[in-house]
């Protein structure tokens, strides 16, 4: 078992279909048809990951986030993504689940998001590499596209470009070319 997961889902279909394929991986906490009262609910929950719909987050919808966040710090807060969603708050999760993933890609994904959050929030922000974020910088580095790397690595586009992101703010690099001759500096590539 890989922890404690609340999803927060309306649609009973859906909900069913992750029970499905989740059951035996994780800790299945009783399912939420809304996020009413969700920063109250999480200590006594205690869940290790928040799979939710961003739709049912009220506007705005990072205040709810943060508040979620300063409730249970360690909690990996995973968008469950199946329509439009404004790029801006689909940034505010640790990582998104896309409903047309591969069955066998769902654990992965939020196995994944589980390393992806802080263990303790710190007043620092940590610039180093995680090994996941080491994994995809030298993947980028030796040419691979996104898709290509999320492939690989079993984990969705969206979480790639998610690290992508974090690798581009802890390194201050933009450009392949420039990840590329950091990806070398660090002794990173085979």
């Amino acid at each position: 078992m890989s922890g404690n997961l609340l999803i927060v889902e309306p649609s009973d279909i859906i909900r069913e279909g992750l029970f499905s394929i989740l059951d035996g991986d994780f800790n299945l906490l009783a399912p939420l048809r809304n996020a009413n009262d969700l920063v109250l609910r999480l200590p006594v929950l205690q869940p290790d990951i928040l799979l939710i719909n961003p739709t049912l987050l009220p506007v705005p919808a990072n205040m709810l986030l943060a508040d979620l966040r300063q409730a249970r710090p360690s909690m990996s807060i995973v968008g469950l993504v199946y329509q439009y969603i404004d790029p801006g708050l689909l940034q505010s999760f640790t990582a998104l689940l896309d409903i047309r993933e591969p069955q066998n890609h769902v654990s992965q994904i939020l196995r994944d998001s589980l390393s992806a959050t802080p263990e303790a929030p710190s007043e620092e922000e940590n610039y180093e590499l995680s090994d996941r974020e080491r994994e995809v910088l030298i993947l980028v580095a030796q040419g691979c596209s996104s898709k290509e790397i999320a492939d690989r690595l079993f984990i969705s586009i969206h979480t790639v470009n998610t690290h992508r992101k974090n690798i581009t703010r802890k390194t201050g690099i933009k450009s392949v070319a420039g990840l590329t001759v950091y990806a070398t500096l660090h002794n990173l590539l085979p």
